[in-house]
């Protein structure tokens, strides 16, 4: 499995800064429509991923929908960074397997943890569905 064909770089993908404020976490996610994005420190490196379930814990915390009453709250106090492994460029096909099982889509990080791009499930499966068609096609001649 090649990684780099597979990932969306990060440059087409949405990212958080964990300096970012809530209010602009909320924005992008709503402009993009994801269930979680990347949040990276002012260096890149890839710090976890705030969810959809993370904005509302928080409003629901704050007690307003108002975006004005987010704006002085930081992502990087509402999300898990536990949340999202991240595999790195070289990771095998049972690794992204495995962790692909678990989340919508693997953060894939260089040898410094930065975040390179994210491979999403659906690409994982596009990618064995495309395999095993070959392998049927292979075993029909």
């Amino acid at each position: 499995m090649n990684l780099a064909k597979l990932m969306i770089p990060k440059c087409s993908t949405a990212c958080l800064q964990e300096n970012s404020s809530v209010r602009q976490g909320l924005e992008i996610m709503r402009r993009h429509g994801y269930t979680a994005i990347p949040v990276l420190n002012e260096k890149g490196l890839y710090m976890g991923s705030v969810t959809e379930g993370d904005f509302l814990r928080h409003i629901m915390r704050v007690g307003s929908t108002d975006l004005k009453d987010h704006e002085r709250y930081l992502v990087k106090d509402i999300f898990r960074p536990d949340f999202c492994e991240a595999l790195p460029i070289n990771a095998n096909e049972e690794e992204v397997i495995s962790v692909a099982l678990n989340q919508n889509y693997v953060p894939i990080v260089d040898g410094r943890n930065c975040l390179s791009g994210i491979v999403t499930r659906k690409a994982v499966i596009q990618y064995l569905s495309d395999r095993n068609r070959e392998l049927a096609k292979q075993e029909a001649i």
